[in-house]
């Protein structure tokens, strides 16, 4: 099966540190796809080290910001891979 057959949609996010605003929780970003019989595709996030995943929609998540060391202390985006 591929990502169209099971009905995900493409994200920029996906692979990534988000925070779901509706419920403060900060997971990694796994897929925008159905959540049962729902007709709006759903936001999947687990927890960075591994537990429980959850839904919210995609509207609430935000990419979470870490402080960067570059040369004028700018933010930058986490990116996990391999998940």
């Amino acid at each position: 099966m591929n990502a169209t057959s099971m009905l995900h949609e493409p994200h920029r996010l996906i692979g990534r540190l988000v925070r779901d605003t509706l419920s403060g929780q900060i997971g990694v970003l796994r897929a925008i796809a159905p959540d049962g019989d729902t007709p709006e595709p759903a936001a999947w996030l687990i927890p960075e080290g591994g537990g429980t995943e959850w839904t919210t929609t995609p509207r609430s998540i935000e990419p979470v910001a870490l402080p960067g060391h570059g040369p004028r202390n700018e933010r930058r985006t986490v990116q996990r891979s391999g998940l």
